[in-house]
């Protein structure tokens, strides 16, 4: 076995562990609602407070990273809206689309990104997230404000600025600027909790997928995929070399263009009349093929 996939293995049985647990009915269904919950306002702003907390911003080479996200996203973000409009989706599903083309996993990005590259890695991945994050939610909110009124725009658009990952974010730049950090005692709390975020949330991505919605709406979900796993990993292993990214940093932001699509996504276009039943169905999809897709992207990367 490669060490590639002996360090994804046990991501993708954590999520296949938790598919097996919500299909058997374990430990109930009315524990996965609450738990994700958790993880998403709690478990995980910890995490990425702990890691950027601590990382050396001063010493990154920030410009060409975010130069390289802007590239590739924005890219993805033309070609999956074209070829929505060229296919003849409607507006909620051609949003959908744009969102599963751009929009990606964190809890499998972190916990790939620490597996494969350690503790260095995932303090880079954490970099990745504060900048990729706050860029495609406003774009997300950009395309799905066409679909329904003002009002519904604008409570989503404030739904963005108080997203607890961006504020964690910021809260662990800040911190990582100030020279200070947390303090000894509330880091040691904000560590405990970060611990548990990656595995629970990996769970939490196994419970919330749906193999039966995967049937039929062929078309959307081929476009979503295909963008998704092939080629907006492509457009970043382009754009990398022209703007002079290599080592790890390449390594980490090939990983985050080739994860699966976003859970988070669902719950964005059900708010602002999106097709949501297909951006879930996307997600199972893109989880389930990127199983076979990130080792070879990564395998690139070496």
């Amino acid at each position: 076995m490669t060490p590639i996939l002996a360090a994804l293995l046990p991501i993708f049985a954590l999520i296949a562990l938790g598919a097996g647990l919500r299909r058997i009915g374990f430990p109930g269904d009315g524990f996965w609602y609450p738990l994700e919950r958790l993880i998403y306002f709690l478990l995980f702003p910890a995490l990425l407070v702990d890691r950027l907390s601590r990382a050396p911003i001063d010493s990154l080479a920030l410009g060409p990273t975010v130069a390289a996200i802007v590239a590739a996203v924005l890219l993805l973000s033309v070609v999956s809206l074209w070829l929505g409009r060229a296919l003849g989706f409607t507006g909620p599903v051609r949003a959908v689309v744009f969102m599963g083309a751009t929009r990606f996993n964190t809890y499998v990005g972190l916990a790939a990104a620490g597996a494969l590259y350690g503790s260095e890695g995932l303090t880079l991945a954490a970099m990745v997230l504060a900048i990729w994050v706050p860029l495609v939610n406003l774009l997300s909110v950009m395309v799905l404000a066409g679909l329904g009124e003002r009002r519904v725009a604008r409570r989503a658009l404030l739904a963005v600025i108080l997203n607890p990952l961006i504020i964690a974010c910021a809260i662990g730049i800040a911190l990582a600027l100030s020279g200070q950090g947390l303090p000894p005692v509330p880091g040691r709390i904000v560590a405990s909790l970060a611990g548990a975020a990656l595995p629970l949330g990996l769970l939490a991505v196994g419970a919330g997928l749906d193999l039966g919605g995967i049937r039929g709406r062929v078309s959307p979900l081929m476009v979503a995929s295909v963008c998704k796993l092939a080629l907006l990993p492509a457009a970043m292993l382009l754009a990398m070399p022209v703007l002079a990214i290599d080592g790890l940093a390449a390594a980490v932001l090939l990983l985050f263009a080739a994860l699966p699509g976003s859970p988070a996504a669902y719950l964005m276009a059900r708010q602002m009349g999106g097709d949501a039943p297909l951006m879930a169905a996307i997600v199972t999809l893109t989880t389930l093929v990127s199983a076979a897709t990130l080792p070879l992207w990564l395998a690139i990367s070496i």
